[in-house]
């Protein structure tokens, strides 16, 4: 358990909080591509780390986040008019261009050069293979961006989702972390008979964790036994601040997720599925990393996007007599069975009265490594993890069988590595 200091600690990401401070020190995802598709075309709230801003796409194709309130008098610039390079205000005219300045005040005379001393709150943003990123900390030049191998492949080898969690960024996060619970909540009652994978999970739902701290975040193999001569290695990461490369069940396609905090109160799931060598299977090209998920009609408020259907006001749909007869949990689809027990947490989980186990060492790491980040960056003014070594996010996840007097290790340098030749090590 935690202590009610290093809960808020873990917890808190508004300005000026340890973790959120932590968090402005990395490039993070603020909006699919798809989302402000057109130049000159509609502004869009986002809300991130406790900050309400407006993104916009500008009439050469950049995009822009800027502050939600004007600064001449308060107004919500999502009502702004983004025309010819820039974001009008519709109140009095004033004019941002993505970098946030001032490029026209038509209600001042026209020898003015008042607008020439204003400049509206505004983050670089970069865009890669579908995701718009920004940059919110102090430095003046934004870090490097982390070599994740999904974001340089070419289209049709990734496709990204998202969906909305109305809880705490950690406790939706913790789930990728948390191999064993995938033996229960996402398991069928009767023994799998088709994947290896699947029916090691359902016999053997106490298997032995090993956790290794590593430069970027930390990593674990949880291992099962295979057969008399094999362990079966189910090997994931977690890389600073929020990512996980996990299991996705698809064989041969890797899979990860990027946990982005609204609020203290809500949390932005990113979903990446991508497979280096080959197109990724047209299945689920077309399906999206939001597959088996139904989603309500988005609206413009930035916490009315990405919902879905089932939620916690429907109890997530759940179907007591599928629970009874066929599945464990009773709720359909896998990234909602994860939402419904986050959210039961509450808006924010008390960690002061869990009982961690044995197989919650890579929670216990990754919250330690966390915590102490945030600390670190308070009190020395020490660079986080990652942030200066984008090459620590070239990694994959891997599922593999390996003779037991193998070290898990050792034996899987290379298959971790992304930007290889070697085979994605995911089996069935």
């Amino acid at each position: 358990m935690l202590s009610n200091e290093d809960n808020a600690i873990l917890t808190s990401v508004g300005p000026g909080t340890l973790m959120g401070n932590l968090f402005r020190q990395y490039w993070l995802p603020v909006l699919m591509s798809s989302e402000i598709a057109e130049p000159d075309g509609p502004p869009k709230r986002v809300r991130i780390l406790g900050e309400d801003l407006i993104a916009f796409r500008s009439t050469n194709g950049e995009v822009g986040l800027l502050a939600n309130h004007c600064p001449h008098r308060g107004a919500s610039l999502f009502f702004g008019r983004n025309e010819e390079g820039g974001l009008r205000c519709v109140y009095h005219g004033w004019k941002f261009d993505t970098d946030g300045r001032c490029v026209d005040m038509p209600n001042e005379p026209p020898e003015s050069t008042f607008k020439d001393k204003i400049r509206h709150l505004a983050y670089p943003c970069r865009e890669q293979n579908g995701a718009v990123w920004t940059y919110m900390g102090p430095r003046s030049e934004a870090p490097p961006f982390p070599e994740l191998e999904w974001t340089q492949l070419p289209e049709g080898h990734y496709v990204l989702g998202k969906m909305l969690r109305e809880c705490n960024w950690a406790q939706a996060f913790e789930g990728d972390i948390d191999d064993v619970h995938v033996s229960f909540l996402h398991s069928r009652l009767s023994v799998p008979t088709g994947s290896q994978m699947a029916r090691l999970m359902h016999t053997q739902r106490s298997p032995h964790l090993e956790v290794l701290e590593t430069a970027g975040g930390a990593m674990y193999g949880v291992r099962r036994e295979a057969n008399e001569e094999e362990y079966n290695w189910r090997i994931k990461h977690f890389l600073f601040p929020s990512m996980t490369v996990v299991n996705g069940g698809i064989p041969g396609a890797l899979f990860g997720q990027i946990w982005v905090p609204m609020d203290d109160e809500h949390t932005m799931q990113w979903r990446i599925y991508w497979t280096p060598a080959e197109p990724l299977p047209e299945p689920l090209r077309q399906g999206g990393a939001a597959m088996m998920i139904d989603f309500l009609p988005n609206t413009t408020d930035s916490l009315g996007q990405w919902r879905t259907k089932a939620n916690k006001r429907n109890d997530y749909l759940l179907d007591y007599e599928v629970q009874r007869t066929v599945a464990f949990c009773g709720i359909a689809s896998v990234p909602v069975q994860d939402k419904a027990v986050q959210e039961s947490m509450g808006a924010i989980q008390d960690r002061t009265t869990e009982h961690l186990g044995r197989t919650d060492a890579m929670i216990t790491m990754v919250r330690r490594r966390l915590i102490g980040a945030a600390k670190a960056l308070r009190d020395r003014g020490a660079a986080p993890p990652g942030v200066d070594q984008p090459d620590l996010y070239a990694v994959r996840s891997a599922v593999i069988n390996l003779p037991k007097a193998a070290h898990w290790v050792e034996q899987t340098r290379d298959v971790v590595r992304a930007f290889t030749d070697l085979p994605v090590a995911i089996i069935s």
